[in-house]
């Protein structure tokens, strides 16, 4: 329709008027001018954007070569950064060597991070380290004097409370003796179960003790329940006295009670200097050599002050020594108890539920022998009462299990690890 009008408001041809050539030609002029300067701008935007593109590649190209080169430049904070942890707890560059030797770093890794050995990547780790200027002072910064002054009574407390309840035990009977008995073995517990908690001896997690109490049952009531049930009997409960139907074996109770001071003496011994062995070796096979010879001084120089102890015990109390039964629980006890206060708690709690397990079965392989045709049952444990005495039962069953865990000790506490954490003020 605007066509039709405009050719009515002008007949005349179009090309008669020669607006048409001019218009479309100013046009023409005016359309090749945008297009072209739309072209170039076109070319000049694609250049912009394609060398952009190129120089934002060469720099996403180049970012992780740099990153690369910086962690091959400082091997050693990408440890620090994996241990974090650890070296943001550890109150001196030890606690780091020892966490390191734990989680399998050797001197031979270490001089991958360009160290000669793992104390001395670890003096690295532990300087570079940002730590508060606020912080607690160390354990090691007690004095050692009243460190001392809390466990050492304590650890005399076991052996006190046990020598005054045999005093009652020998001094009344009838009904009073079981009072005292009861009280008095309640009372040893406890304190044991004191020293245990405290001191040297503590360890950082909780432990069964039920094992440990049946081995200390066992040497209070055992040697009289074989030697009865071999004879027939028993024929009545234990009274207290080593001649009764049940007879009650005194002095090796006594003995181990009264160790308890050597036991944490040895035990605090033993921390100490191996933490000295620690700050003066330069190496993790030069630590475990020089921590092993002290080990074994250490478990010899218990076991010599339980012989005393032992004899004593038996020549106040007037009973036979048995040194064997006596130094083989005490030896396992200890052996026990001084892995699992390093941080190994598995090993012992497996060897003393084996020996108590033994200890059972050869009582009770006793009585199941007495019902027809199984005699045969007890015919082992009956050739070791013959050979060695109903002493020999518990001798074999704690001596196998100490000398494994003696063993297992001298590979477990000759480690860096072991001695990760400080020690408790002992």
């Amino acid at each position: 329709m605007s066509d039709l009008d405009e050719l009515d408001r002008d007949p005349r041809p179009a090309a008669l008027t020669g607006e048409t050539g001019t218009g479309d030609a100013d046009r023409h002029e005016a359309g090749m001018r945008e297009t072209g300067s739309r072209g170039t701008g076109s070319r000049e935007t694609g250049r912009r954007e394609t060398g952009s593109r190129e120089t934002g590649s060469r720099e996403a190209g180049t970012r992780p070569s740099v990153a690369a080169r910086r962690v091959a430049a400082d091997p050693v904070k990408a440890l620090m950064h994996r241990h974090r942890e650890l070296c943001e707890r550890a109150v001196d560059p030890l606690e780091i060597a020892a966490g390191l030797e734990a989680h399998g770093v050797t001197d031979r890794t270490a001089a991958r991070f360009r160290h000669r050995d793992v104390f001395s990547l670890a003096e690295e780790m532990y300087a570079r380290t940002p730590r508060d200027t606020d912080a607690p002072p160390t354990p090691e910064e007690q004095s050692p004097a009243r460190a001392r002054a809390g466990w050492m009574p304590l650890a005399l407390l076991p052996g006190a409370l046990c020598a005054a309840a045999v005093a009652g035990l020998r001094l009344t009977d009838g009904r009073p003796r079981l009072i005292a008995a009861v009280v008095g073995a309640s009372a040893v517990l406890l304190a044991v179960r004191a020293v245990l908690r405290r001191g040297p001896l503590s360890a950082g997690t909780r432990t069964s003790g039920i094992w440990t109490c049946w081995l200390l049952g066992y040497a209070l009531l055992g040697d009289g329940l074989l030697d009865a049930a071999v004879a027939g009997g028993p024929d009545g409960l234990p009274d207290g006295t080593t001649d009764g139907p049940w007879p009650v074996t005194v002095a090796p109770v006594l003995a181990l009670a009264l160790a308890c001071a050597p036991a944490a003496a040895s035990a605090h011994l033993f921390a100490v200097r191996a933490r000295r062995k620690l700050t003066a070796s330069r190496g993790l096979a030069d630590f475990s050599a020089s921590v092993r010879p002290l080990l074994l001084g250490t478990f010899a120089l218990f076991m010599g002050a339980l012989t005393v102890l032992t004899a004593l015990s038996a020549a106040v109390l007037g009973e036979p020594p048995a040194h064997a039964r006596t130094l083989t629980l005490g030896a396992l006890l200890l052996l026990a108890r001084l892995l699992t206060v390093h941080g190994h708690t598995h090993a012992p709690a497996l060897v003393l539920a084996a020996a108590a397990t033994a200890e059972a079965t050869a009582s009770a392989t006793l009585f199941a022998a007495r019902l027809p045709g199984c005699g045969f049952v007890a015919a082992p444990v009956e050739a070791l009462i013959a050979a060695c005495g109903p002493a020999g039962v518990p001798t074999a069953a704690c001596g196998t299990g100490a000398l494994v865990l003696l063993i297992h000790a001298a590979r477990r506490l000759t480690k860096a690890s072991a001695h990760a954490a400080v020690e408790r003020a002992r």
